[in-house]
């Protein structure tokens, strides 16, 4: 009997859910800023997939570099041989992260380098003869990955709803708001009470349990690139410090120079952190990395004692390695770090006047080209759509018709305010912001007309 092959179009095997019930375009082909797909339309990827193609698409540095990798070995167990890729990559990423991070430690992707960190830690404070130190505060809301142990301290209440029950949910504090504040707070008195609320609740749990704090220096998509007063890293910091806490910075999206410098954490030197995560930007999209950087001195802890009891099949192989190394050269020489910086001034500028002419842009924020844009039903009010009324998810649909791609969350529902990453590629010039911002205004026009019913 003849195998019978759905087409393009037609039933579907893969295990997805598709955005709004339809099925997506075929992609074809990408170069730079632009998508194309197998009908031939041009898109723009304004939020560089879900904030990991920091150089964009089509890289030529980066695809002859893991050609040229894959003509020698793709793969090689790390149980069995050194390979040179991996000892490249690690040299640089510990030039780059700087002192206190001598040692990489490689994975597939965010999630691994999340459960990677925490096993660190947890196996640290073991051979320290800290065994009482096992939970892990974060903050509510969070995200660092979607594996079980990344769930567990992923601060979202719908995900703790659904897998609860098969993991151990940690301990939440309040993230450190910018945007809804309590009456009479400021800025800096919201993010001096999100610390405080560390502090107690690292007295609360006990600090002889209380193993690590983890958190993004500069919000992903559960925050919409949130960043705090400056006063918040610091008393962070010495509240670690204090009572004995590991600080794990989850920089798997603001790391590899998306804020302007290669580690976000390099923004507030005060309180750098004792473990950092990375991923996403670290081989630009180009293949499934993830990165644990910690200190030499922790290292040799762990060493002396038989070793880090942790890995992963793919931990270390050669031809990511090799691409991450390309990607990361090709962004510390193309640059790319101090035009995240200037291109990130110029599209919050764009983005700020956009709102003050939009009816649904209620705020502006992030740090250099991770940058989000927060969407309200009523601006003065700051609301939140309500629940089952279209927004995000109804602007995205709006942006692909317009040719724009757009990366949203609505965070527990609603809860916390639902929000677009507008963080383009590290090499994006003035011009393709300009069309950026013009496609967002077109797409945002066509959502006052639903809403209004004059569309």
């Amino acid at each position: 009997m003849k195998d019978s092959f759905p087409s393009v179009g037609g039933p579907i095997q893969l295990f997805y859910t598709p955005v709004g019930g339809k099925r997506l375009p075929t992609i074809s082909r990408a170069e730079g800023l632009y998508m194309w797909d197998a009908n031939g339309k041009r898109y723009v990827d304004a939020s560089s997939g879900p904030i990991c193609c920091n150089l964009g698409h089509g890289n030529r540095r980066v695809i002859e570099a893991g050609i040229e990798q894959m003509s020698k070995v793709s793969f090689a167990s790390r149980n069995l041989f050194e390979n040179e890729p991996n000892i490249q990559l690690a040299d640089l990423l510990a030039k780059l992260c700087g002192p206190g991070f001598e040692r990489a430690f490689i994975v597939s992707g965010g999630s691994e380098a999340t459960e990677g960190a925490l096993k660190f830690a947890r196996q640290y404070a073991v051979v320290t003869g800290q065994e009482s130190r096992w939970k892990v505060l974060s903050r509510m809301p969070s995200y660092h990955g979607a594996s079980l142990g990344a769930v567990s301290v992923t601060g979202d209440p719908e995900t703790e709803s659904l897998y609860g029950d098969v993991t151990r949910i940690m301990p939440k504090v309040p993230a450190p708001f910018t945007y809804r504040l309590e009456e009479g707070q400021t800025v800096e008195s919201a993010s001096e009470a999100a610390a405080k609320a560390l502090e107690d609740a690292i007295i609360a749990e006990g600090s002889e349990s209380v193993l690590a704090f983890l958190m993004e220096p500069v919000g992903g998509l559960s925050t919409g690139a949130l960043v705090a007063h400056d006063v918040y890293y610091k008393r962070v910091r010495d509240i670690c410090t204090r009572h004995g806490v590991l600080l794990i910075y989850d920089e798997v999206m603001s790391g590899a120079g998306r804020t302007g410098k290669f580690l976000s954490a390099e923004h507030w030197p005060v309180a750098k952190p004792d473990i950092c995560t990375l991923a996403k930007g670290v081989s630009a999209g180009y293949t499934p990395l993830g990165v644990i950087m910690v200190s030499a001195a922790m290292t040799d802890v762990l060493r002396n004692a038989g070793g880090f009891v942790h890995g992963h099949t793919y931990s270390a192989n050669p031809l990511s390695c090799a691409i991450g190394h390309a990607a990361l050269m090709e962004l510390v020489e193309g640059n790319l770090m101090s035009n995240a910086a200037e291109m990130g001034e110029l599209l919050k500028s764009e983005l700020t006047s956009l709102m003050n002419r939009c009816d649904f842009i209620g705020d502006v924020r992030g740090k250099g080209l991770l940058t989000a844009i927060e969407v309200v039903s009523d601006k003065e009010r700051k609301s939140v759509f309500a629940a089952g009324e279209p927004s995000v998810g109804r602007l995205v649909q709006l942006g692909i018709e317009r040719g724009i791609l757009l990366y949203t969350r609505r965070t527990a529902n609603g809860r916390y305010g639902e929000w677009l990453m507008i963080s383009p590629p590290l090499t994006v010039n003035p011009g393709q912001i300009n069309e950026i911002v013009g496609l967002l205004e077109e797409t945002f026009a066509a959502f006052k007309a639903e809403k209004t019913g004059t569309a």
